[in-house]
C-alpha cells in the first residue's frame, strides 16, 4: 500500500507551488483530482520544451498521476460540481490571492458547511492577512523581502536569481505538504478539518535558520561573504584550470587536514579558519591558486579517493547519469500517451517513496471531466448540457 493511500485532494493550484505540492502527494499514493480553468489554462502548459506526448516537460511532470477536471468556477453550474466533489474529497488546495474562492463561493467557510472535516490549505506569496496580502508577487519578491537574498551573494555584488524557486517549493510546496499531513494526523484524532495559511514569504523568513537565529538571538546581521557558509570562508566554489568548479565544505578538523594534503596545503592548515581576515583570506587565496593548477577531470579524480566534503559542481544531465543517481534511484520513467500509441518519458523519482510508480504524466486539460462527472452520477445528456453553457471542458 502507498504511503498516502487513502487521501483524496481537489487542487485547484496552477503554477509552480501548488501544483508542486499535489505532485508529492500524488507520488505517494493520494488521489489528486486538478480543477483547471477551460478558460485560462496553467500557463506551465505552454512551457517549452515539449516531451513525447507533445506536452510540456514541466506540466506533465508537475501534474503526473493527477486526474483533471475542466471547470469555469464563474458559472454556478461549475460550483455545484465542487460542492458534490466534496463529499468524497477531503482536502482542498487552492492558490489563489486571498478572497477570490471566498468571492466564488468556494472559500474554507462555504465548504467546512459540506464538509466539516475539511482540510483546505491555501498557498500565497504573503499570506491572508497583513499590508501586503492582496499584492503580486514571484519567488524572487519573496526571498528578497525574506532577508535571504541580501546575504546570499558575493560582497560588493548584486544578488543573483536561483537556477530553482526556493521560495516556491521550499517555502510553498513543502510547507504546505507538511501542513497537511499535520493537519490529516489532528483529523485523525480529533475528528475535525483545518484551515492553513500557506504563505511562502513567512516560510522563506524561517528558512534563516542559522544566520537569522544569530542576529535575533545575538544581533549579529548576516551580510554577504560575512559568514563562514556563505562565502566568509574557505568554504565556496573553486574553478578549475578549465573553467569547471569544484565545491569545498571542509570545514572540520579531519576533513580540513585531508584538504590541505590533498593540494599541497599543510603548512597553511592553520590559517585556514584564523579569526585574522588576513590570515584566513591567504589560505582561500592558496586554495583558489591550487585548483586553477589543473584540470576538473583532475581533482574528480583525486577527491573521488577521498572523504573531506569535496564534490564536482555538476551540470543536470551529469548529476542525473552519475552512478550515484543510478544506484538511488533519481530518474524514473512514466508512461504517456502520444498519437494513441504508449510512449514512456524520464521524469525526476519521487525521493521520499520510489516503491510506486506514477500511473501517468499529466493529462491533457480536461481529460478526465467526463470520468469525473460520470461518477458523481451526469449521464451523457447531463455533461453534454454541461459542455454547452461553457461550465465544462
Amino acid at each position: 500500500m502507498s504511503l498516502l493511500s487513502g487521501l483524496k485532494v481537489l487542487d485547484f493550484s496552477t503554477l509552480l507551488p501548488g501544483p508542486y505540492a499535489s505532485l508529492m502527494l500524488a507520488d505517494m499514493g493520494a488521489e489528486v483530482l486538478r480543477v483547471e480553468s477551460p478558460t485560462r489554462p496553467d500557463l506551465v502548459r505552454a512551457l517549452p520544451p515539449k516531451d513525447a506526448s507533445g506536452e510540456s516537460a514541466a506540466q506533465s511532470y508537475l501534474n503526473r498521476g493527477k486526474k483533471v477536471i475542466a471547470l469555469d468556477l464563474k458559472k454556478p453550474e461549475a460550483v455545484e460540481i465542487v460542492k458534490q466533489l466534496l463529499n468524497e474529497y477531503d482536502i482542498v488546495l487552492e492558490q489563489f490571492r486571498p478572497g477570490v474562492m471566498a468571492r466564488l463561493g468556494l472559500g474554507y467557510e462555504d465548504l467546512k458547511k459540506i464538509n466539516p472535516k475539511l482540510i483546505y490549505c491555501s498557498i500565497t506569496g504573503y499570506g491572508q492577512t497583513g499590508p501586503l496580502k492582496d499584492r503580486a508577487g514571484h519567488d524572487i519578491n519573496y526571498l528578497a523581502l525574506s532577508g535571504l537574498a541580501d546575504y546570499s551573494r558575493r560582497a560588493n555584488e548584486k544578488p543573483v536569481p536561483q537556477g530553482v524557486q526556493i521560495a516556491d517549493i521550499a517555502g510553498g510546496s513543502h510547507h504546505a505538504v507538511m501542513g497537511i499531513l499535520a493537519a490529516v494526523i489532528n483529523r485523525n484524532h480529533q475528528q475535525q478539518g483545518q484551515y492553513l495559511d500557506i504563505s511562502m514569504t513567512d516560510c522563506a523568513f524561517s528558512l534563516n535558520a542559522m544566520f537569522g537565529a544569530g542576529y535575533l538571538g545575538g544581533n549579529v546581521e548576516p551580510t554577504a561573504e560575512g559568514n563562514m557558509l556563505n562565502g566568509g570562508s574557505f568554504y565556496d566554489y573553486y574553478e578549475t584550470q578549465d573553467g569547471r568548479f569544484m565545491s569545498v565544505g571542509s570545514i572540520e578538523p579531519q576533513f580540513l587536514m585531508q584538504l590541505c594534503s590533498a593540494m599541497n596545503l599543510t603548512h597553511l592548515a592553520g590559517q585556514a579558519a584564523s579569526p585574522d581576515p588576513q590570515l584566513s583570506n591567504e589560505f582561500k587565496q592558496a586554495l583558489t591558486d591550487a585548483f586553477l593548477s589543473n584540470s576538473f577531470q583532475h581533482w574528480c579524480e583525486v577527491f573521488a579517493q577521498l572523504d573531506c566534503c569535496v564534490e564536482p559542481v555538476l551540470t543536470f544531465s551529469e548529476a542525473s547519469q552519475q552512478d550515484n543517481a543510478v544506484q538511488r534511484e533519481w530518474v524514473t520513467q512514466v508512461s504517456t500517451e502520444a498519437d494513441n500509441a504508449q510512449q514512456w518519458v524520464k521524469q525526476m523519482a519521487n525521493p521520499i517513496d520510489k516503491t510506486v510508480t506514477p500511473q501517468f504524466t499529466g493529462a491533457k486539460l480536461g481529460a478526465h471531466s467526463a470520468e469525473v462527472l460520470q461518477n458523481l452520477g451526469y449521464n451523457a445528456e447531463a455533461i453534454a448540457n454541461l459542455q454547452t453553457i461553457k461550465a465544462v471542458k
